[in-house]
């Protein structure tokens, strides 16, 4: 499975032909090179992980493709698909189940949505804007966001301990200057190696191979 990173919290994956796209948001270019889209999966309805204008897009590129997201997104006015925490679904090659179920606490002050992290294929895992672990998994690379104005390093370290990916490497990035990026990137680095895994450096546009 090749995965690749996109701005901010945009990850794309591909298997057999078909592609997964998960939470195309206002900060995130348009998607393009699109082939065999299987799904879109929107962890949650911020505007910083799905837009209208991004999702009119890709139906328009794939036709009738299945878009997933928890019920808060629909509300928000997106036609999806609605799952909650423990649902599995497949489209194409991909098979993902969602976790978690709650948005992380960003203040008192704003009301906390719904969110859901997805497990694809018991092997690669993005929790959304949470640090929702997925239970009995194995997980062979963790998507683990490193910057946002709910996100605390620490936090971020001890949700990148409880998962003890074999291979890990940081989303939801826009936030952070240059230098931020690179202090939060050597911080998840000590945290995945702590658990014998390795922290991959991944900009926009870069892909690893699993």
């Amino acid at each position: 499975m090749r995965i690749t990173k996109h701005e901010h919290a945009c990850l794309r994956l591909e298997l057999d032909g078909h592609q997964l796209v998960i939470d195309p948001g206002s900060f995130t270019l348009p998607q393009t090179d699109l082939h065999g889209l299987a799904a879109v999966v929107l962890t949650h309805e911020h505007p910083d992980h799905w837009t209208p204008e991004h999702l009119e897009r890709l139906r328009r590129d794939a036709p009738g493709v299945p878009v997933y997201g928890p019920a808060g997104v629909a509300a928000a006015g997106a036609d999806v698909i609605v799952v909650a925490p423990g649902d599995t679904v497949t489209a194409g090659p991909f098979t993902m189940t969602f976790h978690g179920g709650r948005h992380s606490v960003i203040h008192s002050s704003i009301p906390v949505v719904e969110n859901v992290g997805v497990l694809v294929n018991d092997a690669f895992y993005y929790p959304g804007d949470s640090y929702a672990v997925p239970a009995h998994a194995d997980v062979e690379m963790l998507a683990a966001p490193i910057g946002a104005p709910w996100l605390k390093i620490g936090d971020a370290m001890d949700f990148v301990l409880a998962v003890k990916p074999r291979r890990a490497f940081g989303t939801h990035d826009m936030t952070l200057s240059r230098a931020g990026l690179e202090m939060h990137r050597a911080r998840l680095t000590w945290a995945t190696e702590q658990g014998g895994g390795e922290f991959l450096t991944l900009d926009p546009g870069e892909s690893y191979e699993m």
